[in-house]
């Protein structure tokens, strides 16, 4: 009796494994309320922004470091997140009002797209059918293992962080009007 109830215990436990196992794809998407709260845990307000660097579509290197002097949003996205595609326009429109501004402790603004795309098909289409107008556009093509999304803590898309000129984090996760009523506290 005592072996008949350890392989049904034993059975029961290797099928809830391959469940688990192969619907792990399905609850990539789905993240519990309690690790959204704790997104970007990692890089806080008041933090230098940690070095990105990655290919854009081209291929060329791309440095978060080389916009120095500018306020900078950091936009984690992917073209297959639609609460992401959604706020694109918010984000498209917001650079173009505030591109060219002077800031109190910057020259400009722009955006760093990382993308948490695999497809680079699919990336490019999303920048392109999305307008998304600005240089900088970066990936490593690994999803949620993007190594940048990895050093900052980035757990859950959208993810925005807002640096200003000297590269230190001033505000995390803008979204819609909350992005462009900062940048206009910002402005000179």
């Amino acid at each position: 009796m005592k072996s008949l109830k350890r392989l049904l215990t034993g059975t029961t436990l290797a099928i809830l494994g391959l469940i688990t196992t192969s619907s792990q794809n399905v609850y990539e998407f789905a993240r519990p309320a309690d690790l959204v709260s704790m997104q970007m845990a990692t890089v806080g307000i008041g933090d230098k922004a940690p070095d990105i660097v990655m290919r854009d579509p081209q291929g060329t290197i791309r440095k978060l470091s080389d916009l120095k002097g500018q306020i900078v949003l950091i936009d984690f996205w992917a073209s297959w997140c639609r609460p992401c595609r959604m706020e694109n326009p918010n984000v498209v429109r917001t650079y173009n009002t505030y591109k060219d501004a002077a800031f109190k402790n910057g020259n400009g603004f722009t955006v760093f797209s990382v993308s948490l795309d695999q497809n680079k098909a699919a990336w490019m289409n999303g920048i392109e059918k999305d307008g998304l107008v600005w240089d900088n556009h970066v990936s490593d093509l690994q999803g949620w293992r993007n190594a940048a999304a990895g050093l900052y803590g980035v757990n859950s898309i959208p993810a925005t962080y807002l640096i200003d000129g000297d590269g230190i984090v001033i505000k995390k996760n803008l979204r819609g009007q909350a992005l462009e009523n900062t940048l206009a506290t910002l402005k000179k």
